[in-house]
């Protein structure tokens, strides 16, 4: 049998607490589907995807699972829900440990695992200000430090005059390098650094 994914999207014009949650074949699919739909002011990011064989029934138990926690789901007919993607994360994390080893949960977009107080790994959507960085501090590109970006707020860079988010930027910055990878999927605060050090390296001020 073929894997298939079953993903959290965001989108920087939603709430902070609404994402979608589906499944898709391969993670072209949801690049060319979802990415780039132009039924929503922005682009939605890839936030985490989980992979496996029985995706089709992943996405139903984690559909099923959100939907008793209350009434979470936006419109009853689509895939939208009214939870933190942190949150979806934990529960596809729960999925994960049901279906087996076989199962691949990853991160994606400008997300990073952290350790909390309890020394427990979470997920958490990167902040500039976390890591000690502020307005006005440069990053730069991984692949060529003659590409930098200026920070303009705890999520965003300002290139070429536009507003970015971490991995938009990435994607076009590798596509323009001719070295896109297939899923068009980038966790985008793995390919910068600040001060020489990468963004995902840097400690997180408590």
């Amino acid at each position: 049998m073929d894997s298939g994914y079953v993903y959290i999207l965001t989108n920087p014009s939603f709430r902070d607490d609404w994402v979608k949650i589906g499944k898709s074949k391969r993670l072209r699919e949801i690049r060319g589907r979802e990415l780039y739909n132009t039924a929503v002011p922005l682009p939605f990011e890839i936030y985490a995807t989980l992979k496996t064989v029985k995706y089709n029934e992943a996405e139903k138990m984690i559909h099923r699972m959100i939907d008793r926690i209350s009434d979470l789901r936006i419109n009853k007919s689509r895939e939208f829900f009214k939870i933190m993607p942190e949150e979806a994360y934990e529960i596809f994390a729960d999925i994960k440990s049901i279906i087996g080893d076989e199962a691949e949960l990853t991160l994606h977009g400008d997300n990073v695992e952290v350790t909390t107080p309890s020394r427990v790994r979470v997920s958490q959507i990167f902040n500039f200000y976390s890591r000690g960085i502020k307005d006005g501090d440069v990053i730069k590109f991984v692949e060529d430090d003659s590409i930098s970006a200026i920070v303009i707020s705890s999520r965003q860079v300002l290139f070429e005059g536009e507003n970015w988010y971490l991995s938009p930027l990435a994607r076009e910055l590798f596509e323009r390098m001719g070295k896109g990878n297939n899923s068009g999927a980038y966790q985008g605060p793995l390919f910068f650094t600040y001060q020489n050090i990468r963004l995902t390296d840097l400690k997180v001020i408590e």
